[in-house]
């Protein structure tokens, strides 16, 4: 499966620009099997209030997403975006297939306190999962990334791939870059970590980083190997090896 970043930083506010750099961009993609966009690709992270950026019901976006989708026989995933649903505020990702089809949406769980996301925006109460050309995958959007027991829950419904949209300072490289090999070892899944201010990477279920970006705009693209995952967990099933009591 060929995936691609497609790493941009967008300007803080200016929605109808940073739609076209997104569009722009997907079409650079046209030739790989999936794309995944940044979180809070249309607007920056985060431009206040809220109400004045934010998209009902996800509808805009969920049109952009999949006519693009449609356009490029292209799997894409949404990034997230600022969806206003019923007066709450959700960063929310939308997933479409090659048909241009929504086939999943997920709210982020963890709302990171350092920049009162949890003020102003409404935590996800699950996760989803979806099928990508037959290969399960699911999505989690950046903070995420730091909960261990959220992740493990994800992986255990049988996922391959993860995929991570988001807005990670490089002040917090460090850390990011241990927790994404982390989650793919401990959870022997690949881990594909898309970030609006760069250094996005592509990490195996060894914890091997097979692609990484430079920190300005760019497409990331490269092949993932299901086959690898299943050599690996053939050799040492950490799942299957774990005692139900610590459930």
């Amino acid at each position: 499966m060929k995936i691609s970043i497609l790493q941009f930083k967008s300007e803080l506010g200016a929605v109808s620009k940073n739609f076209d750099t997104a569009r722009r961009l997907i079409d650079g993609a046209k030739n790989s099997d999936v794309a995944i966009l940044p979180e809070l690709w249309t607007t920056g992270y985060y431009p206040t209030p809220l109400e004045n950026f934010a998209d009902t019901d996800g509808q805009r976006i969920s049109e952009f997403i999949c006519a693009a989708a449609r356009e490029n026989n292209l799997n894409i995933i949404g990034g997230s975006t600022i969806a206003q649903v019923a007066g709450n505020f959700f960063n929310r990702s939308i997933i479409s297939n090659r048909r241009g089809e929504i086939i999943s949406t997920y709210d982020k769980a963890h709302m990171f306190t350092f920049a009162d996301e949890g003020r102003v925006f409404t935590a996800g109460k699950s996760f989803s999962t979806f099928e990508i050309d037959g290969v399960k995958c699911a999505v989690a959007i950046c903070y995420d990334l730091r909960f261990p027991e959220f992740i493990r829950k994800i992986a255990l419904s049988g996922i391959e791939i993860l995929f991570i949209p988001a807005a990670w300072s490089l002040k917090r490289l460090t850390p990011r870059q241990i927790l994404t090999k982390a989650r793919a070892i401990e959870n022997q899944i690949f881990v594909v970590f898309a970030n609006s201010a760069g250094k996005s990477e592509i990490v195996n279920p060894l914890g091997e980083v097979i692609a990484e970006s430079n920190t300005g705009e760019e497409i990331l693209t490269a092949d993932v190997d299901l086959n690898f995952r299943a050599e690996v967990i053939a050799k040492m099933n950490l799942l299957a090896d774990r005692n139900s009591f610590v459930d």
